[in-house]
């Protein structure tokens, strides 16, 4: 899959014309994709919640993905906002939290 067109200053990616918020480059690889994954399985079951009218599992799914997009840096305090180590803080608090 081709990479997503960015913003000049890569702070966000385009997709069908519509800006998104990039995720941190700062983020180290494997953490990256652990977050990833965390936030598809999420993803994956907001969808299992919803075909189940299960409303509370709904809810907690959602939380884990936001949890996901914080730590992504997709979320909350723009990551050009933050110092290394708050940049660090971040991902890492949502791993734990996810893990």
């Amino acid at each position: 899959m081709a990479e997503p067109e960015r913003t000049p200053d890569g702070r966000f990616i385009v997709v069908d014309g519509r800006r998104w918020r990039a995720t941190d480059p700062e983020i180290p690889e494997e953490a990256a994709a652990r977050l990833r994954s965390h936030l598809m399985r999420a993803r994956r079951d907001v969808g299992a919640a919803r075909r189940n009218q299960d409303t509370d599992a709904e809810r907690e799914a959602r939380a884990r993905v936001h949890t996901a997009k914080v730590a992504l840096g997709e979320r909350g305090t723009p990551w050009w906002e933050q110092d290394s180590a708050e940049r660090r803080e971040r991902w890492q608090h949502g791993l734990d939290a996810l893990s």
